[in-house]
């Protein structure tokens, strides 16, 4: 969707990633939001389940950050 987009600021685009962290006998989901321009992680929360709610989190938090 970006392919021809030129980033050239701060805040122009922001992506998003949940990586899967195998823990002990456990795991965790680690969501991170990031700036594409800055390459700076925004905003980031951990959780042992795949709910939606610790990426919501995450959501607003750099929202309220980084307006």
């Amino acid at each position: 969707m970006l392919r021809d987009v030129v980033i050239t600021r701060v805040n122009q685009v922001w992506s998003t990633d949940i990586t899967y962290l195998p823990f002990r006998r456990s795991h965790f989901y680690l969501v991170a939001i990031m700036d594409w321009f800055s390459r700076k992680v925004l905003s980031w929360r951990l959780s042992n389940t795949l709910e939606m709610r610790f990426c919501i989190e995450a959501l607003q938090s750099a929202l309220k950050d980084y307006p």
